[in-house]
């Protein structure tokens, strides 16, 4: 149980004398894809800049974002692994930038499990106790308190080779929360378990959650798993921190283009539009179809004194519509998905996924059938052309 507090975090990875000239290409070769923008300047390469969050105590904060964004790495200088260029890092009131890792009461649960093969389970989960010298009675009674919780009883005698990835994943987590500590730390635990069992450790961890006083902090790069766990979501991107907001608010009000685009499954229409301000009313005009934001989104724009100008338009999926006359559009590929069919088209030169309920759906969806859909103006966000900001913010 603890206060967690990151204070304006930097961290820089120095270059090495040589690293930084181009390998020789052989003639014809293709140059290398470059993964991240990361910033690199004299000092190195800045893979964290400006990370600045406040978790309260027992609090869920999920870290996500695409690879190469610097989660990780944050994760990594809580934990101690790595040193803190710049910037504090404070628990329960304490400044922890030179504080040895064992000495911080965190726990860390690796991707990779990270379980000694040659122990059995009850000896994985007692190791860092027996390390402290703990008496062997209460080891015994926290083993087993553990196990109970993680429903992994029947295996404590048992081997790691012996046990599946979502069982060894059950006995890393219960290593970790026998030690009791005031910050639990976790590095994609699910990304190497198949879509049932991630579905089924999600829930347990949401368990966990509820029965065992501590602050956690996830990391992932799965949306899905940031959206169902985190009481708040941290969004990265290269270094920087996009936005922090609960699920439903990062979901519902994306600060910009990345964070649109980003969260949610099937992922956000994008449109080239136009933002009509006519006194105090605002609408956006899309392929002839003039639609009229609703009053919350008006009154955030005249806040801001928002003019009329080209935007990006950001529509779900979800809250496209079929209509007998909309917006034209041309059929590539209809999925079913059970509950609903996912319609790929072609509008506007763009790629566009509406979601149809099945109970909506009279006939099948043919490649090049014509269909026509709309938008209310509660579920359309507009974005700067020149800085990609939600305009609304």
């Amino acid at each position: 149980m603890a206060t967690v507090q990151l204070k304006n975090i930097r961290k820089v990875y120095p270059t090495i004398r040589g690293e930084e000239k181009k390998p020789r290409r052989r003639r014809g070769e293709a140059p290398p894809e470059k993964r991240t923008k990361l910033q690199v300047t004299e000092e190195g390469v800045i893979a964290v800049q400006e990370f600045s969050l406040d978790i309260a105590d027992k609090e869920f904060i999920v870290l996500v974002g695409p690879s190469g964004c610097g989660k990780s790495t944050t994760l990594r200088m809580v934990a101690g692994l790595e040193d803190i260029t710049d910037g504090e890092l404070i628990i329960d009131g304490k400044v922890m930038n030179d504080v040895a890792p064992k000495d911080r009461d965190i726990a860390m649960v690796f991707q990779n499990y990270a379980l000694y093969p040659h122990m059995s389970v009850y000896d994985n989960m007692a190791f860092s106790l027996k390390l402290r010298k703990t008496p062997k009675d209460e080891i015994d009674r926290k083993v087993r308190e553990a196990a109970e919780i993680l429903d992994i009883t029947p295996y404590l005698n048992r081997k790691p080779k012996a046990l599946s990835g979502g069982q060894r994943q059950r006995v890393a987590i219960g290593r970790a929360i026998v030690r009791a500590p005031k910050v639990m730390l976790m590095d994609e635990p699910l990304s190497n378990l198949d879509a049932k069992l991630r579905n089924e450790m999600r829930a347990e961890i949401i368990k966990l959650r509820e029965r065992i006083d501590t602050t956690f902090i996830y990391v992932t790069h799965d949306q899905t798993e940031a959206m169902t766990l985190g009481d708040r979501i941290v969004i990265m991107r290269d270094g920087y921190i996009q936005q922090i907001g609960t699920p439903q608010d990062v979901f519902n009000h994306p600060a910009n283009l990345f964070v649109a685009g980003f969260i949610g499954m099937p992922v956000m229409n994008f449109f080239d539009a136009r933002l009509l301000r006519e006194g105090e009313r605002y609408f956006v005009e899309l392929a002839g179809l003039k639609v009229e934001l609703s009053a919350e989104k008006q009154a955030r724009l005249l806040a801001n004194d928002v003019q009329s100008q080209d935007v990006t338009l950001g529509v779900r999926p979800e809250h496209t519509d079929l209509a007998g006359e909309g917006i034209p559009a041309t059929v590539d590929v209809s999925e079913m998905m059970g509950s609903s069919v996912h319609l790929h088209v072609t509008a506007e030169g763009r790629d566009v996924i509406i979601i149809v309920p099945t109970t909506d759906t009279l006939s099948g969806f043919r490649h090049g059938d014509t269909v026509h859909f709309r938008f209310a103006g509660n579920v359309a966000h507009v974005f700067s052309k020149e800085t990609e900001k939600n305009l609304e913010f």
